[in-house]
């Protein structure tokens, strides 16, 4: 049961998946339903995330520009907080197939909020290793980018650790965690006072 998720294949498809860069634009996705599927899904609106944040930081364009970057970044993170919950629910759906209460410690963290952090650190490690490979950059600057690198994949693998742990720990009853709802208030026509305001005003 503790294979419920293997936090290696995780790491190895997020990877996969970061080197081709149209991934996210253009690839069918591969995984049709399940824990999978909501992964994927949270990848790839992590990766479209990582670079329309990327275009929305440009100096030279026109507002018109940055304002559309800004909207597809809340319709992207929008939908990949959405991946965290499915998944959630998912993971917490089989478990609950062993184990029905848990009386253990209650973990603040929840599996699929790790797994989302292991999307973007797969993001943060690669475009790392490519400022490690700049031709056009100084001596310092490739050192700097390079102890960054090693610290990341550190990380990682503390948090892919993390997470195996805490899914084992769950099915054995001596931990749990809750699916807390993000509640976006910002895109919610009915919750933001800009938006509601606007049909009222």
């Amino acid at each position: 049961m503790s294979k419920l998720i293997a936090a290696a294949e995780v790491i190895a498809f997020h990877d996969e998946c970061v080197a081709n860069r149209g991934w996210a634009k253009s690839a069918a996705a591969r995984h049709g339903e399940g824990l999978w599927h909501f992964l994927e899904v949270n990848h790839r609106f992590n990766n479209l995330l990582w670079d329309e944040e990327d275009l929305a930081r440009r100096l030279h364009v026109g507002d018109s520009d940055i304002a559309a970057n800004k909207r597809a970044i809340d319709t992207y993170n929008q939908k990949r907080n959405d991946a965290i919950e499915r998944m959630d629910e998912v993971i917490l759906s089989a478990i609950a197939v062993v184990r029905a209460v848990s009386s253990g410690r209650l973990n603040s963290e929840t599996a699929g909020s790790m797994i989302d952090r292991l999307s973007i650190l797969s993001l943060k490690i690669f475009h790392m290793g490519l400022q490690t490979k700049r031709q056009d950059a100084t001596a310092e600057h490739i050192a700097a980018c390079s102890t960054k690198l090693t610290r990341l994949k550190e990380q990682r693998t503390d948090l892919a650790a993390c997470l195996e742990q805490l899914i084992a720990e769950c099915v054995t009853g001596d931990a749990h965690y809750k699916v807390y709802r993000q509640f976006k208030m910002y895109n919610d026509p009915n919750l933001n006072p800009c938006l509601y305001g606007a049909r009222t005003g």
